[in-house]
This record gives C-alpha cells, structure tokens and sequence, in this order.
C-alpha cells in the first residue's frame, strides 16, 4: 500500500488512464447539501490568492497494472467515487460554458484532459466509468444535448444541473483555480500484496456511511475479476437488490432481508449491527466457485420476501389478501418463519388452503397477544425457531400445537382472556395502522363486496357517543349513564364504528344521527350499508345496555376472525390455559384445572389451589415466609385458634382459609412474585 499527497488536477489528468467504480460500489448519491459545501470550497479557495492548497480527503483504488487491449489502465476507485464523480459533473458543466461561449481551446483542454481518453475505444473513451445506471447519464451530459431530456430520474443530473446555477461565465475561471487548488491522499493498494477488503472495513468503521448490505455486496464481489464482477452482479446481486425494495415506500431492506436470511439459516437472530461479520462467519467465501454456490438460495428467498415487501405483486388474489394483512400488521419478526412456509407452497410441499390457513393462524396469534398487551419482544424467539416445530405431514396442526404450548409472555391468549381485554381496552387511541386493520377486518369479515378503507380516505373512525357530546346527550342518558360511558366506553370498540359522514354526523344526538339525511344524501347509520352500523340502525337508544348488546356482537365476530384453535394435543385436553396473573376475576368460578410448575392438578376450586401453591411453596422454602411479608400476608402462625377458618400446611403451621376467590388469587399472585414464579401457574376456568 503506498499514500501520497496529490493534486486532484494531475491525478484525474493522467493520459490512458479509466477510473473503474466497480459494480459492487454503492450507487452515487451526494445530494445538494454536499455539492453546495464542494463548489463554496472551490469558490473560496479559488478566490483567496493566499491560499494554494485545499484538501479534500482521500481516494483509495487498486492498482493491478491492469490494461484494457488497447492499453487504457485500469485505476478501481473502492474509496471516494462520490468526490470524483461529483468533480467530473463539474468539469461536465465548465466544458458546456466553453461550448456555449465558443472557446475551443478551453473545450479541447477540458475534455481530452478530463473526461475523456481521446485515442480509446469507444468502451473507454469516458476517463470515469461508473457503474451501468451512471454511466448513460453521465453519457448524456457529455452530449451536452440540451433538446433531449434524460427519461429517468439521475442524481447525476439533478447535481449537474445545480452546478449550472451555481457556475457562471462570470466566476469560471475562480471556479478553475480552485479546482487547481484541490489536494487529496492517494492510497494505492496491489490485489497481491494488500488485502482490500479489510482496509475497506477499516474505512468504514471510521465513518464511511455504509449499510450492512453495502459491505456484504463488497465482501461478495471485491476479490473478483472485473468479468467475474459483472456476472456475480447482474445474476445474483442486482435481483436481490431489486426485489428487497420496498416499492410503495421506495425503501431498500436488503440488510433486513438478509438478516431474515441468516436467522433462517442458524435459527440465531444477529443484530442489526452485525449482520455482515454473521455473513462472513457463515460464508468465508474463497472463491470464485464458493460464491456462485451460496448465492443462489439467497436469491431464492429474495422472491418470497419481496411478496411480503410488496403483496400487490402476489398473483393469487386470496393469498394477496393475506399478505396485504401481514404487511400492515408490520410483523416483520415473522418473516424468517414465514419465508419457509412461503417456500414450502412454492415446492408445493402445501397448498394454498394450508399456506393461507398458516397466514390466518400468525394474525390470530399476533393480533391477540396485541389485545392483550404481550410485549413484542418476545415474538423475535418465537418466530426465530418456530419452523422447527413444523410436521410437514399435519402442517397447520403442528404449527397450532407449537404456539399453544407457549407459556407467559410467549403465550396464544384464549377466548377468555381476550374478551376480558378487548371490552376494556382503548382502541381508538393505538396506532392509526392497527386502528384501521381492526375496523377492516370486522368490516370485510366474508363481506363480497369489500370496503377498501385504505382507498378510500372518507370513510373515517367515528366515536357513536362523541368525544364532545352535545348537551342533549346528558338529558337523554341521565347524569350517572353520560359519566360511566364517557369514562369507562368513549374510546372502547364498542362505541367505534365507520363512516362517510363523520363530519355532518358530529356530535349529534343519537337518533339524529340515526336517521340523518340532509338533502337526500343519506348520512345516517340507518343508509349505511356497512356491517359496523347494521345493529345501529335498529336501536332507538344509545346507552350501556347498547354498548354491551354491541359489544357482544363484535366479540363474536372477533372469535370468528382471530381464531383460537379448536384442537386436541396429546395430553387430551386443551392448552387454552392463562396464566394466573393475566386471569379475569375468579369470583363465582369454579376450576377445570390448573398447571404449576408444568404439572395439570385436576383443581376444581379456588380455595384448593390456593392451598396447594402455598403448601407447596412452604415445602421448597420455608424461611421465604418468615423473612419476607409473605407469613403474615397469608396469616400464617402456629396458633389455630386465632385463625377464623385454619387450613394446615405442615404438621405444626396453618393458614387463613376464610377469603373469597379474589383475595386467595391476590395472595397467590403475591407469593409467586415472591419467589420469581410468575410464569410457573396457569389456570383454566371450567365452563359455565
């Protein structure tokens, strides 16, 4: 490796000399800002006759001796193409003011010094050779054709076109003195002697803005010939990058595809900082054979997660759907597992009725551990081994007998709990994407006649109590009914619904909102054709009873959609369990069973459970009770007398037994956290 200091002009003035930005290299992007900070530096520098140098950083190539037959040699730029491209534009527009202004010789000077190798084949007359989307519009501005616009959109041109402004026949020959003045390092490494990619690493880490695509992109293609490169490229790289783009958003997730990839691969989640070293780790490519050999599974998987990405290009319409819903329930954790199954349907180890089935099964478990407020977390180890436990024989059997087993924070929540939950829960103020699949599903729930509500931005969220109520709502419901729905219902589902008419309907009264119809345009619940207004087309009132009546109808409808499975597991009953700290309230229910420590108890009271946990607690560790509130919270003493309803736990200590459900299950809860047990009981309620 040899570093120099250099003038910019006497490098890029060398004669039979190309500058190769090879294909592996990023796209050029300096965008305005930096352009602005180059040509003031210019401007300045060129205007202060004190000053004779500037530097501009460094440029780092490999240098082969390699050259072209007819004797072009080959500098490959791996460090700077964004300042040589972008002092190239600026020549680019020095030599149209020469054209424009009929300076021959300045013209002639510019372009055989600058741009162009006067005596190269036509593949080598430009001096810069960028990669293959740069190099026809850099094309295109040497033509300097000012009758022809550029059909696609270039940042080469969108740059070119700034410096115009900026580069006036009036400071064109302040702007070429400080071109003049522009220093850099030169850091020429031998492919032999040094190794490339690893000072391209140390760059790098010490700023260069890379993603870890960008240096995996590297590490795949650096090592090779530039005919290697092309072919690497073109068959493998270029797809990848075009499918992980996410179009809607313009969005590139080549780094998350691949960290998808990877997870799939090891069943390990890498960090987001570290996928390219889990790449080299897992990939030492060599060769290369190697690489042609790795490639191609990757470029595989690509297509499936560009369907995830970008559903719309789905060609099955009910699959599409599916996809459509996964997209905007943004569970990105889930794509290591659902790019299998994805693949599975493509090999048509499933068919479509499974791989849809499996789609339903992932929304009904995201979507309802989101009711119940489950951290998030705990999917990414969820979903990073979940294919382990497909039987491809009983796919969508397995998959459901995996994620009922799950305990705690990684459990599929029933009936029960969800229901208890979502009565509750605030579902107007939760992020507007999560809002609106809610509605759509509720809505478009075996609806032929689809509502496309993220196409059509009138229909909106309506509140049927207003959020600000007219006056008259308090006269119609009485002060006590307003109070509890406005505190306990305002933002609940029971009291969302749609509409085209949010506006006019407003705060209105309920029956006005009913049956509004200003000018004949039907506004009111009693036109809408929607299945969130059909029951409030019949009511003729809106209060609790309502709000309860409504509220059954969508919990219904709810267990339609985000099914609980309705299967049997080995044990002969079903994992449909809670754990006791999630539980709703026991008052007046009886047990069908519970697990402690992964152990069914066939339970059927409350008041056994409790002793069972604590007689079995005291057995582990009975200093626990005596050093902590525990003992005296459950009213533990030796003295049975001074107890209203003793019950033993040992041969000499009992406990109060005299408590209703609640207070056992509060006292259960308590020494469970005592002991760091939370998720080591569950309970299921017997059916009433």
């Amino acid at each position: 490796m040899k570093a120099n200091e250099v003038n910019l002009n006497r490098f890029l003035a060398q004669t039979d000399t190309q500058f190769v930005i090879p294909v592996y290299q990023r796209n050029y992007d300096w965008k305005k800002q930096q352009c602005r900070q180059l040509i003031d530096d210019i401007l300045a520098v060129g205007a202060d006759r004190k000053r004779d140098a500037h530097f501009i950083g460094s440029i780092v190539y490999i240098h082969d001796d390699v050259y072209s037959s007819s004797g072009i040699r080959e500098l490959t730029i791996i460090d700077g193409q964004q300042r040589v491209t972008t002092i190239t534009l600026v020549y680019l527009v020095l030599y149209a003011l020469a054209q424009e202004s009929n300076d021959e010789a300045l013209k002639q000077r510019i372009n055989e010094t600058y741009l162009i190798n006067k005596f190269a084949q036509e593949e080598e007359k430009l001096k810069l050779k960028p990669t293959e989307n740069n190099d026809k519009a850099l094309k295109h501005l040497l033509r300097n054709d000012t009758d022809e616009p550029y059909a696609e959109y270039s940042r080469l041109i969108e740059n070119y076109q700034y410096f115009k402004t900026r580069i006036t026949p009036e400071n064109l020959e302040v702007v070429r003195s400080g071109l003049d003045k522009l220093m850099f390092v030169e850091i020429s490494l031998e492919r032999e002697k040094d190794d490339p990619q690893r000072i391209f690493e140390s760059l790098n880490s010490t700023g260069l803005d890379l993603t870890q695509a960008d240096l995996i992109r590297n590490y795949i293609l650096m090592g090779l010939t530039r005919r290697q490169q092309l072919k690497i490229y073109r068959d493998y790289w270029q797809p990848i990058e075009k499918q992980a783009t996410d179009e809607r958003n313009n969005a590139n997730r080549v780094s998350d595809f691949i960290r998808d990839f990877l997870t799939i691969e090891s069943r390990e989640i890498p960090k987001k900082s570290k996928v390219y070293d889990e790449f080299k780790t897992r990939y030492p490519i060599q060769d290369f054979v190697r690489i042609e050999q790795t490639l191609p599974r990757l470029k595989k998987f690509v297509y499936h997660y560009h369907r995830f990405l970008n559903p719309e290009s789905e060609p099955d319409r009910d699959i599409r759907d599916h996809l459509k819903l996964i997209n905007r329930l943004e569970v990105n954790v889930s794509y290591p597992f659902l790019l299998e199954v994805y693949d599975d349907y493509v090999e048509q180890i499933i068919d479509k009725a499974t791989f849809i089935a499996v789609l339903d099964t992932i929304q009904s478990f995201v979507w309802r551990r989101f009711i119940a407020g489950l951290p998030t977390n705990a999917l990414n180890k969820i979903f990073m081994r979940l294919y382990e436990d497909i039987d491809t024989s009983h796919y969508l059997l397995s998959l459901q007998r995996s994620l009922l087993r799950r305990k705690g924070n990684q459990r599929f929540p029933n009936d029960q709990e969800i229901l208890n939950m979502l009565k509750e829960k605030d579902m107007y103020n939760i992020q507007n994407k999560n809002r609106l699949y809610f509605l759509d599903r509720l809505e478009n729930y075996q609806n032929p006649e689809r509502v496309q509500l993220d196409e059509n931005p009138e229909i909106t969220i309506e509140h049927i109590f207003p959020q600000n109520p007219d006056p008259r709502w308090k006269i119609e419901l009485g002060e006590a009914q307003y109070t509890q729905i406005r505190e306990s219902y305002l933002n609940t589902s029971a009291n969302l619904t749609l509409s085209g008419n949010n506006g006019p309907l407003s705060n209105k009264p309920f029956l006005e909102k009913r049956e509004m119809n200003v000018d004949g345009k039907e506004q009111g619940y009693r036109f809408s054709r929607l299945w969130l207004n059909k029951y409030l087309a019949s009511c003729e009132h809106w209060g609790i009873a309502e709000l309860e009546a409504r509220f059954d109808l969508i919990a219904g409808r709810f267990k339609q959609i985000w099914k609980y499975p309705d299967i049997e597991i080995e044990n002969g009953y079903r994992y449909d369990e809670v754990n006791i700290f999630e539980a709703g309230d026991p008052t007046h229910k009886k047990l069908a069973y519970a697990i402690f420590f992964d152990q069914k108890l066939e339970i059927k009271h409350v008041s056994e459970l409790y002793i069972h946990v604590i007689k079995t607690l005291f057995e582990l560790q009975p200093d626990t009770f005596f050093m902590t509130d525990l003992g005296e919270r459950i009213g533990l003493t030796s003295e049975n007398e001074s107890l209203r309803q003793a019950s033993p736990i040992d041969e000499t200590h009992s406990i109060e037994a005299n408590l209703d459900n609640m207070s056992k299950f509060e006292r259960i809860k308590h020494a469970l956290s005592i002991f760091e047990l939370e998720d080591d009981l569950f309970v299921k309620y017997a059916d009433e």
